[in-house]
């Protein structure tokens, strides 16, 4: 019996498979935990590309209509495109400094968000952005990405951006 138990010992065979079972569930979590990861940081990256289209396609005009900004919703939420828009929110203001530089709503309007009332103040405009009788338009996307595996992001992720873009063809851009 002790002969046995020895030659049982000096047995290698077999080594690879277990060592294989021990490490193989952490490897899976980890290659799955990354693929979750990576398509989380292309949804935020898709929503902020969103947001950049949406303030360049409004700022490329002089004036733009309710129905133009139907569409350039519309194009922002193909630009999401495979992930789902249901939690895709977007918004679109044009800002003007008054002679204090106080930066306030000319006209807003939204997608998912609540356009902005016309005249009220917007704060949180970083410094230089916008000086007294200067225009800007200023555009914002919400997005929350929930991951279909939910290994590593088990809760839903919201992003949030915003941009700031100036008017290319007039001083500022109307809402007719």
């Amino acid at each position: 019996m002790m002969r046995f138990l020895r030659k049982l010992r000096r047995d290698r065979r077999g080594v690879s498979a277990v060592e294989f079972a021990l490490i193989a569930p952490a490897m899976i979590a980890s290659y799955f935990g990354m693929a979750e990861i990576s398509q989380a940081l292309l949804a935020e990256r898709k929503a902020a590309h969103a947001a950049s289209a949406v303030g360049d396609l409004v700022a490329q005009s002089s004036s733009v209509s309710s129905a133009d900004l139907t569409d350039i919703f519309g194009i922002a939420s193909t630009i999401m495109s495979p992930y789902p828009t249901a939690s895709l929110k977007m918004r679109v203001s044009s800002l003007t400094a008054d002679a204090g530089g106080t930066p306030k709503v000319d006209w807003s309007s939204g997608s998912g968000l609540t356009a902005l009332t016309a005249g009220s103040t917007v704060t949180g405009i970083p410094t230089g952005v916008i000086a007294a009788g200067q225009s800007v338009v200023m555009s914002e996307v919400t997005y929350t990405y929930d991951s279909a595996v939910d290994v590593v992001m088990p809760n839903a992720v919201t992003f949030t951006r915003k941009f700031y873009l100036r008017p290319r063809k007039s001083d500022k851009v109307a809402k007719t």
